[in-house]
C-alpha cells in the first residue's frame, strides 16, 4: 500500500515537473515572439545600456501577462497527462497570440493619442512605459479568465469561447479606459506626454483593477450566451462604478485634505506616492467586488 501511495506521489511530481517545462518552453517562444513583433527594439541595449526604465516596466508587463495567460491554461480542468499537455501547448499560445494583438489594440485606441515607441524608446517616458506594461497585465488578467471559462466541447468550442471572452473583455476596457479620462478632472493624455509618471501610474491602476472585475465575471463555466452577458454586465457596471466612488474615498480616507487630481496633475512636481494610493484605492476595491460576488 505503502508503494502504490509513493508511486502515484512521484508520478503526480513528475506530471506537474513537466507542467512546469513546458511552460518555461512557451515562455521561451514567448520572449522570440516578441522580438519578431518589435524588430527594431534592441532589447539588450534598452535595458543595459541605456538603462531604460520605461521599456523595463514595458518589457516586464509583457513577462507577467504571459506568465498570467500561461498560468490560465495549467489550472484549466485536469485530463489524462497527455491531454493536460497538448491543452496547455495549445492554450499558452493561443492567449500569447491574444496577448500581442490586445496590447496593438490598447495602443490603437486607448493610448492613440501619442507615438507609444517613441515614447518609450526615445524619449525613455517611463509613465507611458508603466501604462504600456500595466496593459500586458490587464490583458492577461483578461484573457485568464477567459482561458479557464472556456466551454467544454473540444478545442474548437474552447477556442470559440475563449476569443469570444476575450472580445468582450478588450471592448470593456476600451470603454472603461475612456470613462477614465473623462472624469479623472485632466488631460491624461497630455500629462503622459510632459512625462507625468505620476499619472501613468493612477491610469495603469485603474486599467488593471477593470481587468480583475472582467477577469472575474468570466471565470465561472459556460451555459449560454445570453447567462454570460447578463452576469459580465451586472459585474462590469459594479467596476465602472468603483472607478470615480474609490476616487472619492482614496481623497477623503487615504490622503485627507488633499486633493488626487491636484496631486498627481496640477502641480510643478507630480505626486507619485499620491498616485499609487489611487492605484491602489482602484485595485483594492476591484478585489473587494470579486472577493464579495
Amino acid at each position: 500500500m505503502e508503494f502504490v501511495e509513493d508511486y502515484f506521489h512521484w508520478m503526480e511530481l513528475l506530471k506537474s515537473l513537466s507542467y512546469i517545462l513546458l511552460a518555461i518552453i512557451v515562455f521561451s517562444i514567448g520572449k522570440l515572439t516578441y522580438q519578431m513583433i518589435h524588430k527594431k527594439i534592441q532589447v539588450n541595449y534598452e535595458l543595459v545600456e541605456k538603462d531604460n526604465l520605461a521599456f523595463s516596466f514595458t518589457y516586464t508587463g509583457y513577462f507577467a501577462g504571459l506568465l498570467i495567460v500561461i498560468g490560465a491554461a495549467i489550472v484549466g480542468e485536469s485530463l489524462s497527462w497527455i491531454e493536460d499537455l497538448i491543452a496547455i501547448g495549445y492554450y499558452s499560445v493561443l492567449g500569447m497570440l491574444l496577448l500581442n494583438i490586445s496590447v496593438w489594440i490598447v495602443n490603437r485606441f486607448i493610448t492613440d493619442a501619442f507615438d507609444i515607441k517613441k515614447e518609450i524608446i526615445t524619449d525613455e517616458n517611463v509613465g507611458t512605459g508603466v501604462i504600456e506594461g500595466s496593459a500586458y497585465i490587464a490583458t492577461g488578467l483578461i484573457l485568464f479568465g477567459a482561458i479557464t471559462g472556456e466551454s467544454g466541447g473540444g478545442y474548437i468550442h474552447g477556442t470559440i469561447t475563449a476569443i469570444g471572452y476575450w472580445f468582450i473583455g478588450m471592448i470593456i476596457m476600451m470603454i472603461t479606459s475612456r470613462l477614465y479620462a473623462k472624469f479623472i478632472g485632466y488631460d491624461i493624455h497630455a500629462e503622459i506626454e510632459k512625462d507625468n509618471v505620476a499619472a501613468g501610474v493612477a491610469m495603469a491602476g485603474a486599467m488593471v483593477a477593470i481587468s480583475i472585475v472582467v477577469m472575474n465575471a468570466l471565470l465561472g463555466d459556460f451555459e449560454n450566451w445570453v447567462t454570460t452577458l447578463v452576469e459580465i454586465g451586472v459585474e462590469v457596471v459594479l467596476g465602472l462604478l468603483m472607478l470615480p466612488v474609490m476616487r472619492v474615498i482614496a481623497d477623503k480616507i487615504l490622503l485627507p485634505g488633499q486633493r488626487l487630481t491636484d496631486e498627481i496633475a496640477h502641480q510643478e512636481k507630480p505626486n507619485v506616492g499620491a498616485a499609487l494610493i489611487e492605484a491602489f484605492a482602484y485595485i483594492g476595491s476591484a478585489v473587494l467586488i470579486t472577493w464579495a460576488l
